[in-house]
């Protein structure tokens, strides 16, 4: 593929609002390095609240503006989206058979996002027989049953079964999106014909801005692979910067329904806030699971059997001695002498202030148990955590902020005769508190100085260490470790 800057061609519908069609795709194009050009193909009267007209110009007009850019300019990548008619249709087609663009992806616009049919019966069969000429698809779960022609797949699974059958039938890759589908996480995976899936997920994000991002993916899509040639890595970097560009959206605070995601999260301006923030967002699926372990309805509880709660403290007495060595390593790489005085301070409480609290509970044997698989895989992960300060501090603070966020709902149950109020009290310390909001502070404004590349590191680990505390608190005495991590 060329080293040059990369120049893609959307063909696709246009809204004025500036979420969706030609409009999302060049904000897209030229946020990830590309630059965008554009053949319009309808032209809507919409907002983020729905579409209230569509005209679409004569089909012959579409194919005057596709060669007035092909005659002049190289192409490196085509991305097709709202095509509407059975004659547009056509005449995509027949370009794109004449011109033989290097990569084509298309975005199958064919059902809205109420339900509702897009596409006639002989518009449905023209964009099918469209497929043999791109290089990928990428439908959500109603497009997909649309191209199939059967019911909708009802879980992911049978969604992964329908795309590996389209790919064979149409000879093309499938990029399946499953934002359709409930649940902590928003799967979508690439499949090409006899080949394994490459799965693509992410944490689902709570939010409303999710205006255009099928064109935005897309588009992105094009644009990568235009860039380095490889469809399984740009599927991999467009949905990453799409899930950061969605979590920025409600900060841009544009309209009333469904708002857009942020293109430009990479290039504009992050505060502290807005980066732990959105880290803290994303996280949401973690945090509720870890609300409905058993180890945690039992602890809150007081019914939690005794011998469980010393497996957790003996795992955790294990955990601190090791989480001391990483606070250690941020208080090195740390830019101030206040966060390197802050970062010590939390290595020195974790060998002396815990360990001296588990040691009172486990009778002087903390220290004395195997790390289980959970808690090795923790700390492997923590001490791989970098290379740069702020990613180390991002992979270090849900230790903080999940223990603080749970601890103040755990020392409500803190009363007299519970089995565990004196270790329930200590969830509610109003010096952990502070000192959490310091990590935070200090977390945040290394995310704010960062440049796109390490936020997203930082983001990673912050995302990670979220998932190993989760694993750490749903062990079980049966794995020869605790049901916990505090």
């Amino acid at each position: 593929m060329s080293a040059r800057i990369p120049r893609v061609l959307s063909i696709a519908g246009s809204d004025p609002s500036g979420g969706a069609g030609i409009q999302a795709d060049l904000k897209s194009i030229a946020a990830l390095g590309g630059y965008g050009m554009a053949a319009i193909t309808a032209l809507t009267a919409q907002n983020t609240v729905g579409v209230s007209g569509v005209h679409v110009p004569p089909a012959a007009f579409l194919r005057a503006q596709l060669d007035a850019v092909a005659d002049d300019i190289r192409i490196d990548a085509v991305k097709i989206g709202m095509l509407g008619e059975a004659s547009v249709i056509a005449v995509v087609r027949d370009w794109l058979d004449a011109r033989r663009p290097p990569a084509v992806v298309l975005d199958p616009v064919m059902v809205s996002t109420s339900g509702a049919r897009l596409l006639d019966a002989d518009a449905a069969a023209a964009m099918r027989a469209l497929l043999p000429l791109v290089d990928v698809v990428t439908p959500n779960l109603p497009e997909l049953a649309v191209l199939l022609d059967e019911p909708e797949a009802a879980d992911w699974p049978a969604a992964v079964e329908q795309a590996a059958r389209l790919a064979e039938a149409a000879g093309t890759r499938v990029l399946v999106k499953g934002g359709h589908l409930g649940g902590a996480l928003s799967p979508d995976a690439l499949l090409a014909p006899g080949a394994e899936a490459v799965e693509l997920s992410s944490a689902r994000i709570e939010t409303a801005n999710t205006h255009g991002t099928g064109c935005s993916l897309s588009s992105a899509l094009a644009t990568l692979y235009a860039q380095h040639g490889d469809w399984a890595s740009a599927a991999r970097e467009a949905k990453a910067w799409l899930t950061e560009a969605i979590a920025a959206g409600a900060a841009l605070e544009v309209g009333r329904g469904h708002g857009p995601v942020d293109h430009a999260v990479r290039v504009r301006p992050v505060t502290a806030a807005q980066a732990t923030g959105a880290w803290w967002d994303a996280s949401h699926d973690i945090r509720t699971a870890i609300d409905r372990l058993p180890f945690l309805v039992g602890l809150a509880g007081g019914t939690l059997d005794e011998a469980v709660f010393r497996n957790y403290l003996e795992q955790d007495a294990l955990y601190l001695g090791e989480y001391s060595r990483v606070l250690a390593r941020a208080s090195a790489l740390a830019p101030t002498r206040e966060e390197q005085a802050f970062w010590a301070e939390g290595a020195r409480s974790c060998l002396v202030t815990e360990l001296q609290l588990h040691e009172t509970w486990l009778g002087g044997t903390a220290g004395a148990a195997v790390p289980s698989r959970e808690t090795r895989a923790y700390l492997d992960h923590l001490a791989t955590a970098g290379p740069d300060y702020g990613t180390v501090v991002a992979a270090v603070l849900p230790c903080y902020w999940l223990y603080q966020d749970l601890g103040e709902r755990l020392v409500q149950h803190a009363r007299p005769g519970h089995p565990f109020e004196a270790w329930l009290a200590t969830y509610g310390d109003p010096r952990f508190a502070d000192a959490t909001r310091t990590a935070i502070g200090y977390a945040g404004a290394a995310a704010a100085k960062a440049g796109a590349e390490q936020r997203l590191r930082m983001s990673a680990a912050f995302r990670i260490s979220a998932e190993h505390e989760l694993a750490f608190f749903a062990q079980t005495p049966a794995a020869k470790s605790a049901g916990g991590r505090g």
